[in-house]
């Protein structure tokens, strides 16, 4: 059986642990929840007698659920293990989705995500922590990049999918899928070998804070995910509203985004060749470059659903290349360090939304996507200090 801990060299030079595709599998059911209550929130506030915003409340629980459990549970899996935490959390979200898919009434749904996103704060660092020790050596960027194609996975089933389930079944039936393959990526990780035996004591959440190098890479963390969800959360009330189009485009700038996303796992190659380090900032700075584009060309769809593939493309990268960081920073924290990451980003969930609405309203889609350029120079300095 394959372990987690296996020394790298015990896997083939030139390709990829069948393992990154167990990992890529498991962030593809937490992305799928995680995306999927969006397009069928009208369906399920009809069936629960309620409103929509207060359906979405239940994704604001999950945003909430997986920051704090990021920030103050994911220390555990120094101590615990990789493998064996992430089994724990993928079967607590398996049953939690059950719970969603027979909630009675909207408060039990809100509860039940809050225990989801628990569940997801413990399981994404477990499983970008796995992807860093399993990835052969020279292969680091292509492997963890073929983890994060979980996320597109997760974009196109998830926003494409989900609403015709609703429509031709049921709502319910939405969370009753994603939990079952929550139970075969389980079944899948039972199969993948165990962690060797682990002592000591976990280490305190912001004690982490103290190996050189996180700061920085946190600040470009937020900075990163904040400009991101801020542009990526109005998108689709500015191409429907301000520029006329069909809800049904909206799916089809997601569609776009995703192929981008994952399209760019084919030239992880590039990082591992120069160099994670070395490519940082330029990373972002194309990052920063698609933004001014996006501001430039917001008066026209097809120029933003064009430049959605090159959003996904560049946002890859930055994304692969800061897990890479993190995760080399100092390999017996890094459970706790990507805990870190993963309660930023899902802050920076919070704060982009929130934080880029005023500016929506007052100024525009341009002035929001100007925003995004100042923080994405943000994370440049970051990475170059």
């Amino acid at each position: 059986m394959l372990k987690i801990d296996q020394p790298i060299e015990a896997y083939a030079a030139d390709r990829v642990p069948p393992v990154a595709y167990v990992l890529t599998s498991c962030i593809g059911v937490i992305g799928c929840n995680s995306l999927s209550l969006g397009p069928i929130a009208p369906a399920v506030a009809a069936s629960l007698g309620t409103g929509v915003p207060t359906v979405m409340m239940a994704a604001s629980a999950f945003g909430l659920g997986t920051a704090a459990s990021a920030l103050f549970l994911a220390r555990h899996i120094d101590r615990v293990g990789q493998w064996r935490m992430l089994r724990l959390a993928m079967a607590g979200f398996a049953a939690v989705l059950l719970l969603s898919a027979i909630a009675p009434d909207v408060r039990l749904l809100i509860a039940a995500q809050l225990v989801a996103g628990v569940a997801s704060g413990i399981a994404l660092p477990a499983i970008y922590g796995g992807a860093a020790a399993v990835a052969p050596r020279g292969r680091e960027s292509r492997t963890i990049g073929i983890v994060l194609t979980g996320w597109t996975l997760s974009m196109v089933a998830g926003v494409s999918l989900s609403a015709l389930v609703a429509d031709f079944v049921h709502w319910r039936a939405v969370y009753a899928i994603v939990a079952g393959l929550a139970l075969a990526a389980l079944a899948a990780l039972s199969l993948a070998g165990r962690d060797r035996q682990l002592s000591g004591s976990s280490p305190l959440p912001l004690a982490a804070l103290k190996t050189p190098g996180v700061k920085r890479l946190l600040v470009a963390c937020g900075a990163f995910m904040a400009a991101f969800y801020g542009v990526y959360g109005y998108l689709g009330d500015h191409l429907h509203e301000a520029l006329g189009q069909a809800v049904s485009v909206n799916g089809v700038a997601a569609l776009v985004y995703g192929f981008g996303f994952g399209g760019a796992a084919l030239l992880d190659g590039v990082v591992d060749r120069i160099g994670a380090k070395r490519l940082m900032p330029f990373a972002f700075l194309a990052v920063a470059l698609v933004y001014v584009l996006i501001a430039l060309g917001a008066e026209s769809a097809a120029v933003l659903i064009t430049l959605a593939f090159f959003w996904g493309l560049t946002n890859h990268f930055g994304l692969n290349i800061l897990i890479m960081r993190l995760t080399a920073l100092d390999p017996a924290q890094r459970g706790t360090i990507m805990g870190l990451n993963s309660a930023v980003t899902y802050f920076a969930v919070f704060a982009g939304t929130s934080g880029f609405g005023p500016i929506y309203a007052t100024y525009g889609f341009a002035a929001c996507a100007a925003l995004a350029v100042g923080l994405m120079l943000v994370s440049v300095v970051s990475a170059l200090r």
